[in-house]
């Protein structure tokens, strides 16, 4: 090979290694977007309730402390907050969104604006300067903490810097156009001129500017701090969605039983050994002259079928799904871990799959479609299991128990059976004591020879 080719290749090889990296990474991106979306959502309400109970604790402490009607003003803003935050969960949704932005952004004017503007309604006139002076602005907090629950890290930053903008810009319109009270400055002034610090602090016409300059400061350090968090929190949902994704790749090979123990073990499948497993298989009998004269998407449609309600059984029977095998697939009771009635297991999987088959046939009559017949074929005994392969690994069961089940489904044909199974399967069962009524109606065949083995075998047989 010349090395023109054999870059060529290479590029072949690495080029098809991105594609396959892009789709996985893609599958896994839709995967935690979609997780991202759940959570929002759930963010979303959470923040909504959160806000429709802490808006009417705060309007019913604002009457405990001034317990009159002018109060009635900063209870409209509270409702009109509520109001914007229904607005803002149904606008909400992952990545940008400028409508959820613009409520967001008016959600925080509105508090601005409640908080510095004086009260309308006021009976009293106070100096602009005292709006600052009663620590309202801590109630931008709550709408801050409420917004980790579902924002974006980037949106909960920038709910502090807009913030800290309209509470000191508001603080700039304040001290530009507004009139001192006339007299109030001056008593202060008379009353503490040793401390211009003190005298800062009780005159009603001083905004104390490095104060509200402070109040901004921290309040941008928190969202930023919360922004992280939220950042951080984001990232393991992430992973946990990639886990969640993996363990719901293995729901469609194993059982959820045998899932949840995987779940909980360090790396089981690498660990080669030999085990007693009970393994069974199914074909559809006859497929390929059923298939002859139907369509394409007809004959993909029945196998889906077909392999939907089998897969079920095996599951239903913590069974795991080895593989499909075209019109067919194989199940083995007793891997990756094994139970104390494996071959009790596949022996009432076989039944259920028949029994599903029935309920199928009758509703495929009603239909006008032809009956689908499939033969089942399992036996109990030692098989190697591990991880068989190079680069892709893959979790394989082999040996002779496999091969003898295979044979089995095979004589279903020659026996005009539904099952077969072993004499060996059939004692297991006896022994595990699980279920019985298992083996009723079974007819004895001795003498079976069975390809690969150089003595004939006992087997069971179910119509």
């Amino acid at each position: 090979m010349t090395d023109t080719a054999f870059a060529s290749g290479t590029s072949a090889v690495q080029a098809a290694e991105r594609g396959s990296l892009q789709r996985t990474s893609s599958a896994e991106s839709k995967f935690a977007e979609a997780a991202l979306d759940a959570h929002k959502r759930r963010g979303l309400q959470l923040a909504v309730r959160a806000r429709w109970i802490a808006m009417p604790v705060i309007g019913v402490f604002l009457v405990f402390i001034n317990p009159a009607w002018e109060m009635l003003y900063y209870q409209g803003i509270l409702l009109l907050l509520c109001l914007n935050g229904w607005f803002i969960s149904r606008a909400g949704r992952v990545g940008r969104s400028r409508v959820e932005l613009a409520l967001i952004f008016a959600d925080l004017l509105v508090m601005t604006a409640g908080i510095v503007v004086p009260n309308p309604f006021a009976s009293q006139e106070f100096p602009v300067a005292m709006q600052y002076r009663f620590d309202n602005f801590q109630y931008f907090f709550v709408i801050l903490a409420a917004g980790t629950m579902a924002y974006s890290w980037r949106t909960v930053v920038a709910m502090g810097i807009w913030t800290a903008a309209m509470w000191l810009g508001a603080l700039s319109l304040a001290w530009w156009f507004s009139t001192p009270v006339p007299g109030l400055s001056e008593a202060a002034r008379a009353a503490f001129p040793w401390d211009p610090h003190l005298l800062a602090l009780f005159d009603p016409n001083d905004f104390i500017l490095r104060l509200r300059v402070q109040e901004a400061v921290v309040f941008v350090l928190v969202a930023v701090t919360l922004g992280f968090s939220v950042r951080r929190f984001n990232g393991l949902l992430r992973r946990n969605a990639s886990l969640t994704r993996e363990r719901a790749n293995l729901s469609r090979y194993f059982s959820p039983n045998v899932v949840e123990q995987l779940s909980q073990n360090d790396e089981p499948l690498k660990q080669v050994r030999s085990e007693n497993v009970a393994v069974l298989f199914i074909d559809i009998v006859g497929f390929t002259r059923l298939s002859a004269g139907m369509e394409p998407r007809g004959v993909i449609d029945l196998l889906r079928e077909f392999h939907g309600r089998m897969e079920r059984e095996v599951f239903r029977h913590h069974g795991t799904l080895d593989k499909y095998l075209g019109d067919g697939l194989m199940a083995t009771f007793g891997t990756p871990v094994s139970g104390v009635r494996d071959a009790s297991n596949a022996l009432a999987c076989a039944h259920a799959m028949r029994a599903s088959l029935e309920i199928w046939n009758r509703e495929r009559a009603k239909q006008g479609k032809p009956e689908i017949r499939a033969g089942i074929g399992i036996h109990y005994g030692a098989a190697l299991l591990g991880d068989i392969g190079a680069n892709r690994l893959e979790y394989a069961v082999i040996g002779m128990t496999v091969n003898v089940a295979a044979r089995l489904e095979s004589l279903t044909r020659t026996l005009q059976a539904r099952i077969v199974v072993s004499e060996t399967l059939a004692q297991q069962v006896k022994a595990e004591q699980a279920e019985p009524g298992l083996l009723d109606g079974a007819t004895r065949h001795p003498g079976q020879e069975v390809r690969g083995l150089d003595q004939p075998m006992t087997v069971l047989a179910w119509g």
